[in-house]
């Protein structure tokens, strides 16, 4: 039984020739059928990332990652991304040359590290040049991470499943934030427990399957890759963007798609609220991203619609939340202001007879309308996971090739990158609460609206409306070697 739906047929790859079937294998049956099930194998990729990365997400949206104070935390990040942005240009090629396995394991560790970093400064505060260190080892190491990772989950499923996929792996993903930001307080003991989760992480690469033994669920192979040198690898950067040169027209979006971060846990959650409030506010982020995710999975896989229909709706959902959610953030942006701002308005209302609690006091869970702006939160989440599922199923409706995607992915995290460097190193050099929220707001609109004729031009109904790009790519002679 297939997968397919009316009007699609199963192809392993939309980079085969367009004279050449899909031949159809049987699949394994029982313990081994199990396995070697794309779904399970997915699963456990969303595991990986739920002990590495997950981790990770719970200490950032804490906002200064829980203890460290913000200004080291806000550095670290403007490291890490720095060098995720420039590695992840040319992890696609290490990932098709080391395999996804080895490409994994080789990214897991970095959070550990990174994690480490933050029980070290917890202990002795001086520090802080570790954490720093450690972002940009975790930045080399999360660009292998990252680019395997996506490369694998839109390789594995049909072109019906792919929306499905992305919400399984980024529901299970956000449940590591989930279980992180249920720590409660912030001491030594949260930090060694997510350092033993991490390195959990670490090991479970290891036990999962090998790509090219993969058969989808309609018995079409996963697209081996072979590329015999390391200038072949780099070449491919060049004719990923030769073939598809619509990749470009996304580059805007994937620019916005970690920037919105540092407004959201910095500049709103660990600027607004105590200590204990933020732990909640970050437990109820990721515990809905988990519903945004599934719900726009099933937007984009409905089996009723056809694919340019689906693209079509993903990215209208997009559009209308980007300026619903902004435009409610903007009513609290207005009472949002840096900490040393707050001191010389604390100074003031001090000298009107207010009470230092009431002067200094940052919102707690139980003040009146702490609920409007939890719920702000709730929709920032779902805003967040709809769009990063969008972004991946975009690239997934662009081409089955691993070796491809694992370029567009490389890209993909890479621009994503840049934008979250430099948004941080503007936080941590204390630029306004609303330059930040304000470039957010721009750039999220901006990234949709340069994205739409892409959409309208490159997303087809099926992998057979692509033949014209495919010859593109036999033309370049990148098929064989």
């Amino acid at each position: 039984m297939t997968d397919t739906i009316p009007g699609e047929k199963a192809h392993g790859s939309s980079e085969e020739p367009s004279s050449q079937q899909a031949e159809i294998f049987e699949r394994p049956t029982g313990l081994k059928g199990f396995y070697y099930n794309p779904y399970t194998q997915v699963v456990m990729l969303g595991f990986v990332c739920f002990l590495c990365p997950g981790m990770f997400n719970a200490l950032t949206g804490l906002g200064g990652g829980g203890q460290v104070d913000a200004k080291t935390a806000a550095n670290a990040n403007c490291t890490l991304y720095s060098t995720l942005a420039f590695f992840s240009f040319f992890t696609g090629s290490v990932n098709n040359v080391l395999g996804s396995r080895l490409t994994l394991v080789l990214g897991t560790w970095g959070y550990s590290l990174y994690i480490a970093s933050f029980l070290a400064v917890n202990i002795h505060p001086g520090a802080g040049d570790f954490v720093t260190t450690a972002g940009a080892i975790l930045g080399i190491c999360a660009s292998l991470l990252w680019t395997a990772q996506g490369s694998l989950m839109l390789a594995y499923p049909t072109e019906a499943q792919k929306g499905r996929f992305i919400g399984i792996f980024w529901a299970i993903f956000n449940l590591g934030a989930v279980v992180g930001a249920s720590a409660g307080g912030v001491g030594n003991g949260t930090y060694i427990g997510f350092l033993v989760l991490s390195l959990i992480g670490v090991c479970m690469p290891i036990f999962m399957a090998d790509p090219s033994k993969m058969i989808r669920t309609d018995g079409t192979k996963v697209a081996k890759v072979q590329h015999p040198t390391w200038k072949h690898e780099f070449y491919s950067l060049y004719v990923a963007l030769r073939t598809d040169p619509l990749i470009l027209l996304l580059f805007p979006m994937f620019f916005a798609s970690n920037y919105f971060y540092t407004w959201q846990f910095d500049d709103y959650n660990g600027a607004l609220f105590n200590i204990r409030t933020r732990s909640l506010n970050n437990l109820v982020y990721w515990s809905s991203q988990i519903l945004g995710s599934i719900a726009i999975g099933f937007v984009l896989d409905t089996p009723r619609l056809r694919r340019r229909v689906r693209a079509f709706s993903g990215w209208a959902i997009l559009f209308v939340m980007v300026f619903a959610v902004h435009g409610w953030a903007y009513y609290y942006q207005k009472f949002a202001y840096r900490p040393s701002i707050v001191v010389r308005q604390s100074s003031i209302l001090l000298s009107r007879g207010y009470t230092r609690a009431t002067a200094t006091a940052t919102m707690d869970l139980s003040d009146k309308g702490y609920a409007a702006h939890c719920w702000l939160i709730i929709f920032y989440s779902l805003l967040d996971a709809m769009w990063q599922t969008t972004a991946y199923w975009l690239m997934g409706a662009m081409s089955n090739d691993p070796a491809k995607l694992a370029v567009f992915t490389g890209f993909y995290k890479s621009i994503q990158s840049a934008g979250a460097a430099g948004v941080w190193r503007a936080d941590a050099i204390n630029l306004p609460f609303m330059n930040i929220f304000a470039s957010t707001w721009a750039l999220t609109a901006a990234g949709l609206v340069i994205a739409l004729p892409m959409v309208y031009m490159r997303v087809r109904d099926s992998s057979e409306d692509d033949q014209t790009y495919e010859k593109k790519a036999e033309s370049l002679d990148i098929l064989t070697t």
